[in-house]
């Protein structure tokens, strides 16, 4: 069983089914990972079993991916005033698709100026950066319900990575969410374990997974490598079977 979360974008979904047909036995679940902002910070909201077809949630992606064009365009133009030049044809070479931070980054450990991907992200492309620039807003609750008016269930993407997260919760399970990231690569079983305690005072449902993208990094975990008990996201489909 896989599901793919794409951000912002379902345009490999297609691919991936017709790949997944030559597979009998593999289980591949429609998603997405939408990105939303609160105040000083950024949440990432995945969801699962989505209908990819759905108008409403095209026209918002829509939307957010010329936002990314936009956004990625301006982040390359300040690298270049920062006196690290890379050029924009190359990074949506590597982007193949939807243009995300991870594409520049890719492109500046090309150039040399880097050594890894998560050091554009500390100097340069995170929050705070250097290069960073806004994008299209999406509020938390806005993607949760995005998520579910098209027929999927919302789960919040790795949350201890957000600042005060357990405060959003009540307002994001009233909007729809039904479940929160537990088990993920990086994590100690002590981390895990805080998740789960969390999960289950909020009622949600305790998920994960390996957060794969392909980035070359030496700690990424590979797709299978993490993820919840099988039993969890056997209860995210019925959820979804229920929209």
């Amino acid at each position: 069983m896989a599901a793919i979360t794409d951000h912002d974008t379902t345009n490999g979904l297609d691919e991936a089914f017709e790949e997944a047909a030559n597979h009998p036995g593999l289980t591949l679940i429609p998603g997405i990972e939408l990105s939303a902002d609160v105040p000083g910070n950024e949440v990432h909201m995945l969801g699962y079993h989505i209908d990819r077809q759905d108008e409403d949630l095209q026209e918002a992606l829509k939307e957010f991916q010329a936002g990314r064009v936009d956004r990625g365009r301006d982040m390359v133009e300040k690298l270049g005033e920062l006196g690290l030049p890379v050029s924009w044809e190359r990074v949506q070479e590597l982007a193949q698709g939807t243009v995300g931070r991870p594409h520049i980054a890719q492109a500046m450990v090309e150039r040399g100026y880097i050594e890894h991907v998560a050091q554009a992200f500390d100097k340069y492309l995170g929050r705070n950066g250097l290069a960073y620039s806004e994008r299209v807003k999406l509020t938390p609750e806005g993607a949760v319900r995005l998520i579910t008016q098209a027929g999927g269930v919302a789960v919040l993407a790795h949350p201890i990575y957000t600042t005060d997260y357990i405060d959003m919760l009540p307002g994001l399970k009233a909007a729809g969410l039904v479940g929160m990231e537990v088990h993920y690569s990086t994590l100690s079983r002590d981390a895990i374990a805080d998740l789960a305690r969390v999960a289950k005072e909020h009622d949600l449902l305790p998920c994960g997974g390996s957060d794969y993208h392909a980035m070359d990094k030496p700690d990424e975990a590979l797709p299978g490598q993490a993820g919840p008990p099988l039993e969890v996201a056997e209860r995210l489909a019925d959820l979804a079977s229920r929209r």
